[in-house]
Parts: C-alpha cells; sequence; structure tokens
C-alpha cells in the first residue's frame, strides 16, 4: 500500500509541474502566441514528439521543473505570433498563468484535506475552532538513537507509540509528544513494557529505560561539543532522553463549511513562513559568500549551512515523498498541495530564470520604454539560470548528507 501511494505522490508532482506549464501553455495560445516546445523537466532531452499542431513535447533529465518555449522569446522581437509583439497585458497574463494554476491546484487540494483531516504541521496553525475537530491523533516514533532502549526493542522510525509502563504495573497511555519526555523521565532506570504500532501490527515489548546520571551526562557532553564549536548548525545527534527517541505529534483535525477558509488561512501561514525560511537562506548565502572572499572558514561554513538548511531540492523531496507515503494518502495529498503552493511562491521571485524574473524584467522595460537587446536578455537569464544550477547542486549534497 505504501508504494501505491509513493507512485501516486510522484505521479502527482509531476501533475504539478503540467499543470504549472498548462497555464502559460493554455493562456499563451488563447492569446495568439505561438508555442514551439511543451517540456517537462529541463534539457537534455530524453523524448520528443513533435505534434499535429506543430509544436514539440518533451520529456528531459534535470527534475528542475519545466517550460513552455514560445515564439520570439525575446521582447525585442516583434513577428507576427510572438511573445515579443504580444501586449503587456497578454504578457503578464501568460507569465502569471503558471503561478495561478498552482496556487488554485494548491488552494483545492487543501479544502479537500480540510474536509477529510488536515495535518497539524505548524505552530499555532490557521483553523475555525468553531468548525475543526480532531479526528486523528497519534504519537510517531521520528528519531531513534542507536545503542538506545529503543533501538534495542526495534522501535523505527514512524511506529505509533501506544502506551508504557512499570513491569507489574499499570500501562500509561501515550497521548502527546510533548508530555512523553516527562513520562519517561518519571520511569528511568526501570523496567517497562511497551507497546506500539509497526504497520498496523500491535507489539509488545520489554526494556530497561536509561538513566538520570547517564541521561544528565549525554546532555552535558552534547552541550559541550556545541560550545566547542563556533558553527551554527553543528551535524550532531542531540540526546533522545531516557527511551533515547524523539517523537512526533501526527494529529488530523476536520472540518466542513470552513474547509476552503482553513485552506486560505493555511496558505497564508505557509506563505510567510516560507518567505521567512528564504531570507534566512539568502541570509546563509550572504554569509558563505563573504567567507569566501575573506578566507573565513567558520563564516564560509556556518553560511552555507544555514542557506541549504532552509531549502531542498530533488533529493530531499523524493525523501519526503516516500516518508509522507508511510503516513497514508492524505499526508502525501498534504505534501503535494504544499509543493504546489511553493511552486507558486518560488514562481514569483525575482530571479530572470523563473516566470516572476520575466515579468519583472518585461514591467521594467516597458516602463523606461526601451526593450532589452536580445543578447543582454539571454545573458541576464542564462546568469540566473548558473546561479540556480549551482544552488541545485549545493542543495542536492547537503540533501544527500542530511536524509541518505
Amino acid at each position: 500500500m505504501t508504494i501505491l501511494i509513493l507512485v501516486i505522490g510522484v505521479l502527482l508532482f509531476i501533475g504539478l509541474i503540467i499543470s504549472h506549464e498548462f497555464g502559460h501553455f493554455i493562456m499563451a495560445r488563447r492569446n495568439g502566441v505561438e508555442v514551439e516546445e511543451f517540456g517537462i523537466f529541463f534539457p537534455p532531452a530524453i523524448y520528443k514528439r513533435k505534434t499535429k499542431d506543430g509544436w514539440v513535447f518533451s520529456i528531459n533529465a534535470l527534475p528542475l521543473g519545466g517550460f513552455v518555449k514560445l515564439k520570439g522569446e525575446h521582447d525585442s522581437d516583434k513577428q507576427k505570433g510572438s511573445y515579443g509583439a504580444a501586449s503587456l497585458w497578454v504578457k503578464t497574463k501568460i507569465m502569471l498563468a503558471g503561478v495561478t494554476m498552482n496556487l488554485i491546484t494548491a488552494l483545492v487540494l487543501l479544502t479537500i484535506i480540510s474536509l477529510i483531516g488536515m495535518p497539524e504541521v505548524l505552530a499555532n496553525q490557521f483553523k475555525v475552532a468553531s468548525n475543526t475537530k480532531t479526528n486523528v491523533s497519534k504519537v510517531l516514533v521520528g528519531y531513534v538513537e542507536p545503542g538506545s532502549p529503543a533501538y534495542k526493542i526495534g522501535l523505527k522510525s514512524d511506529d505509533q507509540l501506544i502506551s508504557i509502563g512499570k513491569v507489574g504495573s499499570k500501562q500509561l497511555k501515550i497521548t502527546s509528544a510533548s508530555t512523553l519526555p516527562s513520562l519517561t523521565k518519571s520511569l528511568a532506570s526501570q523496567k517497562v513494557n511497551i507497546y506500539f504500532l509497526n504497520n498496523h501490527k500491535l507489539i509488545k515489548k520489554t526494556t530497561t529505560l536509561l538513566s538520570l546520571s547517564v541521561v544528565g551526562a549525554s546532555q552535558s557532553a552534547y552541550l559541550k561539543k556545541i560550545k566547542s564549536t563556533k558553527l551554527d548548525c553543528l551535524n550532531v545527534t542531540s540526546p533522545k532522553g531516557y527511551l533515547g527517541i524523539t517523537a512526533n505529534q501526527y494529529m488530523l483535525e476536520r472540518s466542513t463549511w470552513a474547509a476552503p477558509i482553513n485552506a486560505v488561512g493555511f496558505s497564508i501561514q505557509a506563505t510567510v513562513v516560507t518567505f521567512a525560511g528564504l531570507g534566512h537562506a539568502l541570509g546563509g548565502l550572504g554569509s558563505a559568500i563573504a567567507g569566501i572572499v575573506s578566507g573565513n572558514s567558520v563564516v564560509r561554513a556556518n553560511g552555507v549551512c544555514r542557506a541549504t538548511s532552509e531549502v531542498t531540492g530533488p533529493v530531499g523531496i523524493a525523501i519526503i515523498l516516500k516518508d509522507s507515503a508511510s503516513l497514508g494518502f492524505t499526508f502525501m495529498l498534504f505534501v503535494i498541495a504544499i509543493i504546489s503552493l511553493t511552486l507558486a511562491i518560488m514562481n514569483l521571485l525575482p530571479v530572470p530564470a523563473l516566470d516572476g524574473g520575466r515579468l519583472w524584467m518585461t514591467l521594467f522595460t516597458h516602463a523606461i520604454k526601451k526593450p532589452l537587446s536580445p543578447k543582454r536578455e539571454e545573458a541576464i537569464v542564462a546568469g540566473s539560470m548558473i546561479i540556480l544550477i549551482c544552488l541545485f547542486i549545493l542543495i542536492t549534497i547537503s540533501d544527500v548528507h542530511r536524509f541518505l
């Protein structure tokens, strides 16, 4: 079942790219601008076929998005049916069509999810409280510390914790991830029974929790290691308490008439969080460049760490899709909705290689009444594309270290 959900998730992800590019495609054709190629992902091409209408459909190798190639894409092009010859209003509609498609897709998916059960993933997540009811609440295992009591009894990531109790005593239900540390602390050094679900199968295991002194020493060693380095984001494993795990609260909250309102409110909230993350990433990138220029290795390492920890690439997305598949179809759909919203946000950024950047370039040249020459326009777009590819490589390397 998990594999089926993962396959559906991958197909839906590709569908987001297609829907984005279809927005450009249909808007261009409806406004008299000829389409030369509709591409999924970026070249080099893996498959190409010319349609009876004269445009080329292609599937390409680099999973960075997709593209629609229009006739005469330079603003200085004036031949009939070209993008350059179109009015400013038509150009604006074409550039914003992809973003609009992704935004509509995200809102529709989030509305459906809110009707089924919206995962709670943000602090103080937006919801109409009077029309929202929790219909699923689970405590799931996150990271398992090697050699810990949890590791020894075979607890794995995404197992659902049910209860814990001293051998021979009453079992205590585990209802909240936030209260688990205090619960295990009260049973420190004791032999306990733990009930958990693994692939919907109830399992009982017996183990002895770590002592106060062991966990205290681990905490002291961790703090000492952090203090001994000047790095802001150290890749070390913090202590995982008396059981040896981190726990995640998995909640689904269902609404009826408020579902569309929840979808819009969550989208606004997620957009703010996304821009905050981008701000940190850009700040980290600036620090990395400053470190390279100044030769300060600590500043450079901090910058790279901050920049890459706030974003993810194809490797990270693949891992997230795989992990979300194990949580069921609803959570997978939720991840796809978030990706769709993120695509809309990213394509509004003033980066010339993206829709938003192309639009800002068009508005600027129209305002000064002097279109860029094809050579200069291509240089600007190519330069920004090179920067994006470098970031893509850096983020991919970071994803490999982070997730694999």
